[in-house]
């Protein structure tokens, strides 16, 4: 008889923490389902012009996709941000098209996408649709920028959109079936697999670094393939929006993961670029073993977890393989202190804070600060290398920004 209240006492117990439990679930959805319906607007661009965005959809029919199950050719939906003439009453681009919206949630689910990631309808950008290209040069510098795998070409419009603000255009391409979710130009949706992404697959790291070694050579092509592409525009004839504006002996690339690997392997690849960066990537294809012979940085967020775990291990190393190769004046080694993978681009402000730093995705940096960091560090590396202006790099960027370290290897 004795021991019934202490069973009584443990019962209100447990069921005290069990309600406690329910509350803070509750409380943490109605916290993520409010942060989910609240506006944000992306970090202004910091240069003198308006920034227009356009999209195209180029089909390579030299080539048949790889990865495609139909024997296809290669498909690559493009976006392309740049220097805008005063734009009037134009209309604001989504920051991603309805069509592509609808498919990304299709795939998320329910939960993902109210729970995890914010509205897009409710994510405002600074892009005018289509609007008239600045008449202030002849040419501007072209930057192609590369995704990681999974991401969006629109996850970097901040970067994208500053650097068009100060006068480069900037050329995003998605990959289908690397990309997760590509909307073609015919409507039709491709989402990710596991031949397009290579580290999501369960097979040994041996045969992962050989699927990635074969990826990167098609992300290769591909941006090569944009590259022409884009000189069709710029000798269009009948005139188009982009004709004898851009300058093909000013050619860049940046990349963020996958992307900035795919940076340094078309810079080693293509002798039109004329410089390169490679954020947070690590490195894969014959680049690592070749080197290269111009201008190219590394920048990488400070916290990459345990550094015993070899995939942790593998990025250094072939950072120093590659920055051991370059001219020692043209390379550079940078991180952002309290920086995570993810501060490098628009995702650090469109998911939980929180939830992303306890996940490891981004570090303690202010996600805001962070991203005007990284875009003042790419900005004034093309405008040295693009641009020919006078500078120091990086030491005007890191006497601004004292986050920065540079790192040696």
């Amino acid at each position: 008889m004795s021991r019934r209240p202490w069973a009584r006492r443990i019962l209100k117990t447990v069921a005290l923490l069990a309600a406690l439990a329910v509350l803070a679930v509750a409380t943490m959805v109605g916290l993520l389902w409010g942060e989910h319906r609240t506006a944000i607007t992306l970090p202004a661009p910091t240069g003198s012009y308006p920034v227009g965005r356009t999209a195209y959809d180029w089909v390579d029919h030299s080539r048949t996709d790889p990865l495609a199950p139909d024997g296809r050719p290669r498909e690559l939906p493009v976006w392309i941000w740049y220097p805008a003439a005063s734009t009037g009453t134009s209309r604001p681009a989504d920051y991603l098209p309805p069509p592509w919206r609808a498919a990304l949630a299709r795939y998320q689910g329910p939960v993902m996408r109210t729970l995890f990631t914010r509205d897009l309808t409710l994510v405002h950008a600074h892009s005018i649709q289509n609007a008239p290209v600045a008449p202030g040069r002849s040419a501007y510098p072209v930057v192609l920028m590369r995704s990681g795998i999974g991401a969006l070409a629109t996850d970097y419009t901040t970067p994208a959109e500053d650097l068009a603000s100060h006068g480069h255009v900037v050329v995003g391409m998605d990959a289908p079936y690397s990309t997760t979710v590509v909307v073609l130009s015919d409507g039709q949706v491709v989402t990710k697999t596991a031949a397009g992404n290579p580290g999501e697959a369960r097979l040994s790291t041996a045969e992962q670094d050989r699927r990635a070694d074969k990826l990167i050579a098609l992300w290769s092509a591909d941006t090569a393939f944009v590259l022409d592409q884009l000189a069709r525009l710029d000798n269009a004839v009948p005139a188009g929006l982009f004709t004898h504006r851009l300058d093909p002996n000013a050619v860049g690339v940046f990349g963020h993961s996958f992307g900035g690997a795919t940076a340094a392997q078309f810079c080693h690849d293509d002798t039109r670029c004329r410089a390169g960066i490679d954020m947070d990537g690590t490195l894969h294809g014959t680049v690592v073993h070749d080197g290269l012979d111009r201008p190219f940085l590394f920048l990488t967020a400070s916290d990459h977890g345990d550094p015993a775990d070899p995939a942790n291990r593998a990025a250094p190393a072939g950072i120093r393989s590659v920055y051991r190769s370059l001219p020692p004046n043209q390379r550079f080694w940078l991180t952002i202190r309290g920086t995570g993978h993810f501060n490098f681009s628009d995702q650090s402000l469109l998911k939980d804070p929180t939830l992303s730093r306890l996940a490891g995705m981004i570090g303690p940096l202010d996600q805001r600060h962070a991203l005007a960091v990284t875009t003042d560090i790419i900005r004034q590396f093309f405008d040295t290398y693009l641009r020919h202006q006078p500078g120091r790099f990086p030491g005007d960027v890191t006497a601004r920004q004292p986050e920065i370290q540079l790192l040696q290897p």
